[in-house]
C-alpha cells in the first residue's frame, strides 16, 4: 500500500546536496544519549541517499526548545536556593554535538555539526563538500524564526536553509504536526519528499489505522485524561468495531455509568462528555470495553498496600492504579480475533512495578497477535512495548506522540501536506 505523496524513491539525488529533516529530538544527560531509537530510524534514508550518490547531506533536527527549557530550570534553581548556569545547561542539553559523534559513530563516516544553523561559513562548507559528505546543522530552535508563528518570519529562516539543498527530504514524522521554519516552510522552495521513516509512518497510521483498517478493528485507548483523548476517542468510534479504554480516564467514564469509583482520578466537568460518548458508540455498534475490577490502594507508591476489588467495590479511601485479573481476561478476549489492533496509552500507572502488570499484559497480547496488524502510537505506549522486551514483535511503533494522535485525529499534518504529490 503505498502513500499519496513523494519518497526519496521518486527523486534523483546523483550529484545533488540534499536538506533533509530528521528528528533528532532525543534524552541527553550529562552529554550522554539515554536512547538513540530516533537516530537509527534515519539510518536507513541517510544511508539510501549515500549509495545514490548524494553530494552532500545536510541534517536539521530540534533538541528540545533551549529558551523555554532554560527558564523553567532558573525557576526550579531558584526556587531551591541553587545557582544556575544558563551556558552549562544548554552546552549539555540542547547542544547536537554528542548526536553528531553518535550518528558518526553508527554510519561508520564522519558527521560534521555546525556551529548554528545559518551562516556565510555554513554555506560555504556545503558548497565545498562532496563525496557524500554529511552535515548537521547545530539546533533549529536556537532561532526563534523556526516555531515562530508569524509566516513571514520562518519564511526567513527558510530561505537561508533551502541555501543548502537542491532537493528536501522530510523524515521528522514527530514534528509533522507543526509549521515549522524546517519543517514545512522550506518545502515550499524545493522539491520536497518523504524519507523512509516518513513513508512507513504515514502507510501505517494514515493507510491502515486511518483509511482502510482491516477488520475486525479494535482500538486501546488509555492515559489520566478523557479531555486530552476525547478527539481521537470519538475519530476512532467511526472506525472501531471495539474500543477499549484504560487508565485513569476509564473512570470517568465509569462515575458518568453512575459506578462508585472511591478516590479514583475522575474529570468531574467531563461526566457529560463521558457519557455522550457512551452514547455514540451505542448509536454506531461499537462495543465500548471498560474494566470490571481494578488493583486499588491509598496512594501511588510501589510500597502501599494493595487489593483486587470489582469495579463497584472501590473503598472511599482508596484508588483503581490499574486492571485487575479479571479485566486482563476481558481485553485479552476483546483483542483475540482482530485484524488491525492500535494502542495509545497504559491502562495502569504501569511506571510503578506494583500497578504495570495490566499494561505489560497488553504488550504481550498484542506481541503474540501474530495475525494482526499491531499499531503503537507512541508516547507511554512505546515506553510499555520496550519494558515488555516485545517492541519488535510490533507491526510499527510511531516515532511521534503527538504527531500520530493529529494523524488519526483526522487533521491534517503540516509537514506532510507540504511534501510533493505522486
Amino acid at each position: 500500500m503505498s502513500i499519496s505523496k513523494k519518497t526519496i524513491k521518486d527523486i534523483d539525488v546523483s550529484g545533488k546536496r540534499v536538506l533533509m529533516r530528521v528528528d533528532f529530538n532525543v534524552p541527553i544527560k550529562n552529554g550522554v544519549i539515554q536512547d538513540d531509537t530516533r537516530i537509527k530510524a534515519a539510518l536507513p534514508s541517510i544511508q539510501y541517499l549515500l549509495d545514490n550518490g548524494a553530494k552532500s547531506i545536510v541534517l536539521m533536527s530540534h533538541l528540545g526548545d533551549p529558551k523555554k527549557d532554560s527558564k523553567k530550570n532558573k525557576e526550579k534553581a531558584e526556587k531551591s536556593g541553587k545557582e544556575f548556569d544558563e551556558a552549562s545547561y544548554i552546552d549539555g542539553h540542547h547542544r547536537l554535538a554528542p548526536i553528531g559523534s553518535h550518528l558518526s559513530g553508527l554510519l561508520k563516516k564522519p558527521v560534521e555539526v555546525t556551529k548554528s544553523c545559518i551562516g556565510e561559513e555554513i554555506a560555504q562548507l556545503v558548497n565545498n563538500s562532496s563525496n557524500g559528505a554529511i552535515i548537521l546543522l547545530e539546533n533549529t530552535r536556537f532561532h526563534k524564526e523556526e516555531t515562530s508563528k508569524e509566516a513571514s518570519e520562518r519564511e526567513t529562516l527558510a530561505k537561508e536553509l533551502i541555501k543548502y539543498g537542491e532537493v528536501y527530504v522530510n523524515d521528522a514524522f514527530g514534528t509533522a504536526h507543526r509549521a515549522h521554519a524546517s519543517t514545512e516552510t522550506v518545502a515550499k522552495y524545493l522539491p520536497a519528499v518523504a524519507g523512509f521513516l516518513m513513508e512507513k509512518e504515514l502507510e501505517f497510521l494514515e493507510e491502515k489505522i486511518v483509511k482502510s483498517p482491516a477488520k475486525p478493528f479494535v482500538a486501546i485507548v488509555g492515559g489520566a485524561k478523557v479531555s486530552s483523548k476525547i478527539t481521537v476517542i470519538e475519530k476512532l468510534l467511526e472506525k472501531v468495531d471495539r474500543i477499549i479504554i484504560g487508565g485513569g480516564m476509564a473512570f470517568t467514564f465509569l462515575k458518568s455509568m453512575g459506578k462508585e469509583i472511591g478516590g479514583s482520578l475522575c474529570e468531574d466537568d467531563q461526566l457529560d462528555v463521558a457519557k455522550t460518548t457512551l452514547e455514540k458508540a451505542k448509536e454506531k455498534n461499537v462495543e465500548f470495553i471498560l474494566q470490571t475490577d481494578a488493583i486499588v490502594a491509598s496512594e501511588f507508591s510501589n510500597d502501599a498496600e494493595t487489593k483486587t476489588v470489582d469495579i463497584d467495590s472501590i473503598p472511599s479511601n482508596m484508588m483503581g492504579l490499574d486492571i485487575g485479573p479479571k479485566s486482563i481476561e476481558l481485553f485479552k478476549k476483546a483483542l483475540s480475533d482482530a485484524k488491525t489492533i492500535f494502542w495509545n496509552g497504559p491502562v495502569g500507572v504501569f511506571e510503578l512495578e506494583k500497578f504495570s502488570r495490566g499494561t505489560i499484559e497488553i504488550a504481550n497480547t498484542l506481541a503474540g497477535a501474530s495475525g494482526a496488524i499491531t499499531v503503537i502510537g507512541g508516547g507511554d505506549s512505546v515506553s510499555a512495548v520496550n519494558k515488555a522486551g516485545v517492541a519488535d514483535k510490533m507491526s510499527h511503533i510511531s516515532t511521534g506522540g503527538g504527531a500520530s494522535m493529529e494523524l488519526v485525529e483526522g487533521k491534517v499534518l503540516p509537514g506532510v501536506a507540504a511534501l510533493n504529490d505522486k
